[in-house]
């Protein structure tokens, strides 16, 4: 029960700080106002529709990175001098914000679900690389020269030891590869002529003036990266159990 104690004191502070009147009740509603506002724009409202958007966006720019990345930090992780060549280019764009791309991928793409999930496909696929990469390179020698004594072949070690080795540090890239894709996705829902999704929905409450539905498209978003990140850190927990031993 120890992870709802935070989200109790939360509460309590929320409620409080709204019947003390210490932010005006037009910008901060009550928790209960914020989540019957949540619970009817997801069951009979606009904001289903939009997280379910949002969801897709997100689900497609993660894929995408993961097929282009993983497969390409593997094989840069297995040959340390080809990774030190392409170092600075992985790490210059790695942190460059997603943002500054968006004029970029407008002028290759237009405007549409293909610049959204484009430019968030390129941030997690960089955060992916690095991290595959890594754990190729960071292997456990001893495991790699057990396999070569054996006579296993430079395919089979690169198959059956690094990849495996490297798939604990894989699954960290994919965490915050996703995270990272929702938020790009969400920021690109804001600005890049969007009609749906979490951003325009949070957008458009606030042009409205309408805060019960803003921080309920707030929460949705925030449950929706909680989520994910749940999710991959189960797979990894049931796939690569034997991490760290």
């Amino acid at each position: 029960l120890l992870p709802f104690v935070g989200v109790a004191v939360l509460l309590a502070v929320w409620s409080l700080t709204v019947w003390a009147r210490v932010v005006d009740p037009v910008l901060l509603p009550s928790p209960i106002a914020t989540f019957r506002a949540m619970w009817i724009g997801m069951t009979s409202g606009k904001l289903g529709v939009d997280f379910l958007k949002t969801v897709e966006r997100t689900v497609y720019s993660t894929a995408i990175a993961a097929v282009i990345a993983i497969p390409l930090g593997i094989l840069l992780g297995s040959s340390e001098k080809v990774y030190r060549s392409v170092e600075f280019l992985i790490d210059f764009f790695r942190s460059t914000p997603a943002s500054a791309m968006f004029p970029l991928f407008l002028v290759l793409f237009g405007v549409g679900d293909r610049t959204k999930i484009s430019v968030a496909a390129f941030g997690a696929a960089l955060v992916i690389l690095f991290n595959v990469a890594y754990g190729v390179m960071n292997a456990r020698k001893t495991r790699i020269l057990a396999a070569r004594v054996m006579g296993a072949s430079r395919l089979r070690v690169l198959w059956d030891v690094m990849l495996l080795e490297s798939l604990p540090q894989t699954f960290v890239g994919l965490r915050n590869g996703v995270s990272l894709a929702l938020v790009i996705v969400v920021v690109a829902e804001m600005f890049i002529g969007s009609t749906d999704g979490l951003g325009q929905r949070v957008f458009e409450a606030q042009q409205l003036f309408d805060m019960p539905d803003m921080y309920a498209a707030i929460f949705a978003a925030g449950a929706l990266g909680y989520g994910l990140n749940l999710l991959f850190l189960t797979i990894e927990r049931r796939f690569v159990h034997w991490s760290g031993k």
